[in-house]
């Protein structure tokens, strides 16, 4: 019966498709064959399939078929065929997947995959030369690394005047070309623990203009792992309409890499890797500090959503394909909303979130006059980028992006928090809570509740599912400030706040005049505020915004 199925397939496919695509189809039917197989029966089908492709298109032969075919081959013991099929995937510098061919001998399923040949003379002597292939490989890596972190540096000269520092921060352009369009960088995540993230920048790209940038982050976190490097690979796939568009409007893709314990989602630990990025990013590209994106899918855009309530100073606005809007670390604070913008690709068979929550979770930013918007995909399900018919999605974000840009110095700022890592936005920072005071009659919180989920039964069905759920569990007391300045003057109101620092720029203030500060009505701060240099410079190394710089600062202790 499988012989007859098999024969019935490869007729199919001869007829339906045409010369140059009958391979890739071959070669499809072959692999999910394999991902099928149960036994070696299975195994002997699906080499079958391959050897049929190799045969009736050997000039269309791809490193993915020959790899796959030597793991079958191997699997049935046929060795002289593993090895026929592994030698030139294995000896190729860098395959059109851009995987180095030392990663097939010596990587990380290496020794399950070809459990068979282990103990072959042939495959220890691959190892060996997998071995020198792969550090000569890491060797340029770095190499690469450098070159993509290499500037004129920047000359802060001790008697040059603090005013004129301060032109010199905003007009800084210390930049090289690039050799490379894309780049593998290395990311330190603790003393014992590297991840890596890749940077793909537009063929044009040039040193003296400054560019947008969106760095996406990935789903699936629970099951993913760090990389030691990344490869082009990235810009396939799913990420086929990010790559394509991102050429079109002139924009910098960064994908990082990310772990079950440090991500974006949770728990908190990893939260610190994308502003991170962002700043080792500006030592080594000419990124335009207002117009910074995040969009990521499923848990990467649930990431995304997350830096808009918990962090969102260095980003211009917000993406997510099938979001989850929750902050699993701790209070989910709708209002942060206002700060920014946010825009959601949501589909009606999305078991990761429900549509009707969706619905209620936009009537509630309607009313808050959120910039907030939610495109509803009907028919389609929870891995929505996958179809072509995503594409018109990744319009609607590219057109946002290209004419967004950051409000650096917000008139006013809604802020609140219950972790103290996350007590700063914009001109606010190193706030500090007061959970033992009660807060003020205008601190509510605002949430919704979900009665209804979608789910899959035993037959794979999507089902509705009755629940009883608050849209945004609040685990912990938080504290929240309202701040608005005009004319030197800043208004601030605070509940469940202790302390906090209002950062200065002379694009918000006349330095030459007095600063007045009042906090819930009563004036704590009538006097002029000089440019600070050391402050200036500190505030500048953290953060690397050539935009946001701060020259001084007031402390308010309440």
């Amino acid at each position: 019966m499988k012989k007859c199925y098999l024969f019935v397939l490869l007729l199919l496919i001869a007829s339906s498709v045409a010369a140059q695509d009958s391979y890739s189809a071959m070669s499809q039917a072959a692999l999910e064959t394999m991902w099928g197989a149960e036994d070696s029966t299975g195994y002997r089908d699906a080499l079958n399939l391959y050897e049929a492709a190799f045969k009736r298109f050997p000039d269309s032969i791809d490193h993915l078929g020959l790899y796959k075919a030597s793991v079958l081959a191997g699997e049935l013991k046929e060795y002289d065929k593993a090895f026929a099929y592994l030698t030139p995937v294995a000896e190729v510098e860098v395959d059109e997947f851009g995987n180095p061919g030392w990663a097939y001998i010596v990587g990380d399923y290496s020794s399950s995959e070809y459990e068979n040949l282990l103990g072959d003379p042939r495959w220890k002597a691959m190892e060996v030369t997998a071995q020198k292939r792969k550090q000569l490989f890491f060797e340029k890596l770095k190499e690469a690394e450098a070159e993509f972190f290499a500037s004129k540096g920047y000359d802060f000269k001790e008697a040059e005047p603090t005013k004129a520092l301060y032109r010199e921060l905003r007009n800084a352009n210390p930049y090289l070309s690039k050799v490379q369009q894309s780049y593998s960088i290395s990311l330190p995540v603790n003393d014992t623990a590297t991840t890596s993230y890749f940077v793909h920048l537009p063929k044009t790209y040039q040193p003296a203009r400054k560019y947008p940038v969106l760095i996406f982050l990935h789903g699936a976190v629970r099951y993913n792992s760090f990389k030691s490097y990344q490869n082009k690979s990235v810009l396939d796939g799913w990420n086929r309409y990010y790559r394509d568009y991102a050429e079109k409007y002139g924009v910098i893709l960064v994908f990082p890499q990310a772990s079950r314990q440090f991500n974006w989602m949770v728990p908190d630990d990893g939260f610190f890797l994308i502003p991170n990025i962002v700043k080792q990013l500006k030592t080594g590209i000419n990124v335009d500090d207002d117009k910074v994106f995040l969009s990521g899918h499923s848990n990467g855009a649930t990431g995304s959503f997350s830096y808009l309530m918990k962090q969102p100073t260095g980003f211009a606005g917000f993406y997510g394909f099938n979001t989850y809007p929750r902050v699993f670390t701790g209070g989910t604070f709708i209002e942060n909303v206002l700060n920014r913008s946010f825009i959601n690709f949501s589909t009606d068979q999305d078991y990761y979130y429900p549509p009707a929550a969706n619905d209620k979770l936009s009537d509630l930013m309607e009313n808050l006059s959120a910039d907030y918007k939610d495109h509803r995909y009907n028919g389609f399900p929870h891995w929505f980028p996958a179809f072509d018919e995503s594409e018109p999605a990744y319009e609607i974000l590219f057109e946002d992006l290209d004419q967004r840009k950051r409000e650096a110095f917000p008139k006013s700022i809604s802020w609140e928090f219950d972790d103290e890592k996350y007590g700063a936005i914009d001109w606010l920072s190193e706030i500090k809570l007061d959970t033992f005071a009660s807060p003020s009659t205008w601190h509510e919180a605002m949430n919704f509740k979900i009665d209804q989920w979608l789910d899959y039964d035993d037959n794979d069905s999507l089902i509705v599912e009755k629940v009883d759920r608050v849209a945004f569990p609040m685990p912990r007391k938080s504290g929240k400030i309202i701040a608005r300045f005009a004319n030197n003057i800043f208004t601030i109101e605070t509940s469940r706040i202790k302390s906090f620092q209002i950062r200065l720029s002379p694009e918000m203030i006349n330095v030459k005049k007095k600063v007045q500060v009042f906090i819930n009505g009563k004036l704590c701060h009538n006097k002029k505020v000089s440019f600070n240099r050391s402050y200036m410079l500190n505030s500048f190394e953290q953060e690397r915004d050539r935009t946001q710089v701060w020259v001084n600062y007031i402390k308010v202790q309440l």
